[in-house]
C-alpha cells in the first residue's frame, strides 16, 4: 500500500512544468480508502448533556475525543483546542465527532440521525460582550488570551510638550483566505506509523500536533505536502486539527481516511484574519512634530487561542507604521469569543495596525491643514534609529527613493492637486500609503525555537537535490530555492531537484510564513551549496548539513518585548486612484503604482506575481471582502457572498523595485510576499477620503458605510 501511496504524492514527473498537472489530495485514491464528514455543533456555547447516534451499517464508524490515544488538544501555542469537542461547545462549527465510511451518501444519511442535546450557556459574541460583567468568560476565567504592554520613552512627557490632541479609532473586519483549494487531508495508518497527506502549509507543524495526540515519538509520525492550491496563511494551523482528526480515524478504523471540505464548509469555520478596533491616541507640538502616540489594539481570536497571541504581537510592533515617533505606549489584547477562531494571515495581523497609522497620519494632517504625503515624510524613520521595540533599524531605510519613484510613475503630487481643486461631478482622489513588513519570526523565534536545518543532496548522477521541509503554494518557492542554489553551484536549474515536503526525509527548515523562507532558508540553501561546491566532482552521494545561526548583534527578550523584533525590515510605498459614484458611493480603481525594497528579487516574473496579487488582496481586505458573524455564525458561506478582487476589478499596475542588498540573505534577498498585500487598504482609504473629503476608519469601505459617514456629516 505504501508505494500506491507515493507514486502520487512524492514521485516527480516533469511533465507538470509543461502541462500543468498535479495531484492534489482531493486527486488521491488509495485501496480501501473510507471518507469522513464532521459533525459540528449548532450552538455558539452550551453543555453537551447527550449525543444521541443511530446503528451503523457494517463499515462505518463514528471518531470522537475518546479515540484519541494521547491528548486531546491541538498543539499550537497554548494548546487549549480540542481535536473534538469533549462536554462543551465553544463556537458554532466547532467539530464534535467524525462520521467515516465508505459511501458518501450514507455518511450524510447517518449525520443526520444523530442528534445532539446540548444546554445553553450565553455566548460572548463580539469584543463588547467580553468586557461587560453579564458574561462569563471563556478562557480560564479570562477575557483575553493575552494581554501585552510596550513602551518607549516617556509618554507623559510627550503628551505634556504636544499642542494638538488626536484622538481616533478605527476597525477592520473578517478577511477570508479563499484559497482555490479547500482543506483536505488523507489519514493512514500502517506498519505501526501513522501518516498524514494533505494541503499543508507546515508539515512539521502537524507532525508535532499528531506526536501529541498519539503520545508517539517522530519515528511513528510522518506527514507529507500534496501539491497545495494556496494557503495565505489559512493553512498554517489548521491542519494540525484535521490532520489529527484524520489520523485518529484510520487508527481506529484500520484503513486510509479521507477529509475534504467543500467551499461552504470551508468558509464558515475556518481560521481567518482577525477583526480589529484599535484606538490611537497622539500629540503634535508647534512643529507639527509629532511627540507621542497610544495605542489600544484589540483583536477578536475567537473561541481559541491558536495563532492569535503572535498575530497581536506584530501588530503591536507594526503600529507606529514606517514613523519615527519618540514616546510610544501601547496595550494589546486577543479577546476571547465564542465565534470562530482566527489565525494566519498574509501580513500576519501587520494589516490592520498598518491601516489605522496611516489614517490617523492623514486625518491629523487635515485637520492640521498640512499635505498629507509631506507630514508624512516628515517623520520617516532613519537609518540608525530605534524601532517601537527600542530595537535598531540597521539598514538604509529607501523610503525617499521609494517614494520618489511612486510619485513619478502615478503622478501622484500633480493629480492630488487637480483633483482637489477640480470641479467636475466624478468624485476623484489618490491616496498613497507608506509601510513596512519584519522579515522572519518575531523576536527569538528563530534562534530558540524553530533551529532552522536544511540539507543537500549530490546525487550519483550528477543532481542536486534540496532537503527542506518548505512548501510551494503557488507563489514559486521551488523555483526560487533552485535557482538559489543552481546559481550557488553554477549549474542549470534543471539538475537541481526539489520534492514535495516529507517529514521522515527532510530536516526541520521551519514552517512556510513570516515572510521568512527566501531569507532565511535560502541563505541556509546558500552556504551549504558554497560547501557543497568544492565537492561536486566526489563519486557517489555526497550531502551537506546547514544550521541556522542567530545574527550576534541582535538582542531580544520575550518577556519585556524589547529588542530586535526582526532580523531585517522590507519596504513599500503603494499609490491608488480611485472615482467615487456621487449617487450610489461606488468606488471605481482608475490605477494602481507601488515600489518595493526586498532586498533583490531572485525573480523578477515570481516578484511581479507577488506585487499583482498581494496588492489585489490588500484591495479587496480594503473594499470588497465583506464577512458577518450573526449570532455567532458566519453569514457568507460561497463565493457569490464573499466578493474578491477579479481580473475584472483590477487595472493595469505599474511597479518598481529598489534594490536594497541584505548581508544575511542570499544573494542580497529579504522578505516580500506579506509586504505586498499590506499598503493596499490604506491607499485606498486614502484616495476615498481624498475624493470625498471625510475621514476613513473602518474596512472595508461599502457604499453604505460611505453613505453613512457623508450622511452623519463627518466630512473634513
Amino acid at each position: 500500500m505504501s508505494a500506491d501511496i507515493n507514486i502520487p504524492v512524492q514521485k516527480v514527473d516533469h511533465r507538470e512544468k509543461v502541462t500543468g498537472e498535479a495531484a492534489y489530495v482531493a486527486d488521491i485514491k488509495l485501496p480501501g480508502m473510507l471518507y469522513a464528514k464532521t459533525l459540528r455543533s449548532e450552538k455558539a456555547r452550551a453543555w453537551i448533556k447527550a449525543i444521541h447516534r443511530p446503528e451503523l451499517p457494517e463499515g462505518y464508524f463514528i471518531v470522537d475525543h475518546s479515540d484519541i490515544p494521547g491528548q486531546n488538544r491541538v498543539k499550537i501555542v497554548i494548546n487549549d483546542q480540542p481535536f473534538f469537542a469533549e462536554d462543551r461547545v465553544n463556537y458554532i462549527g466547532e467539530p464534535i465527532l467524525l462520521v467515516v465510511g465508505p459511501e458518501k451518501q450514507i455518511l450524510l444519511e447517518i449525520m443526520a440521525q444523530i442528534r445532539v442535546d446540548y444546554q445553553d450557556i450565553p455566548p460572548i459574541l463580539t469584543m463588547e460582550d467580553a468586557e461587560t460583567p453579564d458574561f462569563q468568560p471563556i478562557f480560564e476565567d479570562k477575557k483575553y488570551f493575552a494581554d501585552y504592554q510596550i513602551t518607549k520613552g516617556n509618554q507623559e512627557a510627550g503628551f505634556a510638550q504636544g499642542k494638538f490632541i488626536f484622538e481616533e479609532e478605527f476597525t477592520t473586519g473578517y478577511q477570508e483566505q479563499l484559497y482555490l483549494e479547500p482543506q483536505g487531508v488523507i489519514g493512514v495508518y500502517e506498519n505501526n506509523q501513522i501518516t498524514v497527506y494533505g494541503s499543508i502549509q507546515c508539515p512539521y507543524y502537524v507532525r508535532d500536533a499528531l506526536m501529541q495526540a498519539f503520545g508517539w515519538g517522530s519515528e511513528r509520525v510522518k506527514v507529507v505536502q500534496t501539491t497545495l492550491g494556496g494557503a495565505f496563511g489559512g493553512k498554517e494551523d489548521y491542519p494540525s486539527l484535521i490532520g489529527g482528526q484524520v489520523a485518529v480515524a484510520a487508527y481506529k478504523t484500520g484503513k486510509p481516511v479521507q477529509l475534504i471540505f467543500d467551499r461552504s464548509e470551508d468558509l464558515e469555520v475556518t481560521t481567518k484574519r482577525h477583526p480589529a478596533v484599535i484606538r490611537l491616541r497622539s500629540a503634535v507640538d508647534e512643529n507639527f512634530k509629532i511627540t507621542a502616540l497610544q495605542a489600544d489594539i484589540r483583536y477578536n481570536a475567537g473561541a481559541y487561542c491558536g495563532l492569535s497571541n503572535v498575530v497581536l504581537q506584530r501588530g503591536m510592533f507594526n503600529i507606529a507604521g514606517v514613523y519615527q515617533i519618540p514616546n510610544i505606549e501601547v496595550r494589546g489584547r486577543t479577546v476571547a469569543t465564542n465565534t470562530v477562531p482566527n489565525g494566519a494571515f498574509r501580513g500576519f495581523g501587520a494589516p490592520q495596525a498598518i491601516f489605522a497609522i496611516e489614517m490617523l497620519m492623514q486625518i491629523m494632517a487635515q485637520k492640521l491643514d498640512l499635505d498629507p504625503l509631506e507630514f508624512k515624510m516628515k517623520h520617516l524613520v532613519q537609518k540608525g534609529e530605534l524601532t517601537i521595540t527600542s530595537g535598531t533599524f540597521r539598514q538604509e531605510v529607501k523610503l525617499p527613493e521609494l517614494i520618489a519613484a511612486v510619485d513619478q510613475i502615478s503622478d501622484y503630487r500633480r493629480k492630488t492637486n487637480e483633483f482637489r481643486s477640480s470641479k467636475e461631478k466624478a468624485l476623484k482622489g489618490i491616496g498613497m500609503s507608506l509601510f513596512l513588513h519584519g522579515c522572519g519570526f518575531t523576536g527569538s523565534g528563530e534562534r530558540d525555537f524553530i533551529k532552522s536545518q536544511v540539507k543537500l543532496r549530490k546525487l550519483p548522477d550528477g543532481k542536486v537535490e534540496i532537503l527542506a521541509a518548505n512548501t510551494d503554494m503557488g507563489q514559486g518557492l521551488k523555483t526560487t530555492l533552485r535557482k538559489i542554489v543552481a546559481n550557488s553551484l553554477d549549474l542549470p536549474i534543471e539538475s537541481i531537484i526539489y520534492q514535495n515536503p516529507d517529514t521522515t526525509l527532510v530536516p526541520n527548515s521551519g514552517p512556510t510564513v513570516a515572510s521568512r523562507t527566501v531569507m532565511i532558508v535560502g541563505k541556509l540553501l546558500e552556504e551549504a551549496a558554497l560547501k557543497l561546491k568544492p565537492r561536486l566532482n566526489e563519486p557517489g552521494e555526497v550531502e551537506v548539513v546547514e544550521n541556522y545561526r542567530h545574527p550576534l548583534d541582535m538582542q531580544w527578550d520575550d518577556a519585556t518585548f524589547r529588542g530586535d523584533a526582526y532580523p531585517a525590515f522590507s519596504w513599500g510605498v503603494n499609490a491608488v486612484e480611485v472615482e467615487v459614484d456621487p449617487r450610489t458611493y461606488e468606488v471605481q480603481i482608475k490605477g494602481i503604482w507601488s515600489a518595493f525594497d526586498v532586498g533583490k528579487a531572485i525573480d523578477d516574473r515570481i516578484m511581479r506575481g507577488q506585487i499583482e496579487g498581494g496588492i489585489l488582496q490588500g484591495l479587496g481586505f480594503g473594499c470588497l471582502e465583506k464577512m458577518e458573524c450573526r449570532q455567532g455564525k458566519i453569514q457568507q458561506r460561497s463565493v457569490t457572498d464573499y466578493i474578491i478582487p477579479t481580473a475584472m476589478d483590477s487595472v493595469k499596475m505599474e511597479h518598481r523595485l529598489i534594490d536594497n542588498l541584505y548581508a544575511d540573505g542570499p544573494f542580497g534577498a529579504k522578505g516580500a510576499g506579506e509586504l505586498t498585500l499590506i499598503g493596499g487598504a490604506p491607499a485606498l482609504a486614502a484616495a476615498v477620503s481624498n475624493a470625498l473629503g471625510v475621514p476613513i476608519h473602518r474596512l472595508p469601505i461599502t457604499p453604505e458605510y460611505l453613505m453613512e459617514v457623508v450622511k452623519n456629516g463627518k466630512a473634513d
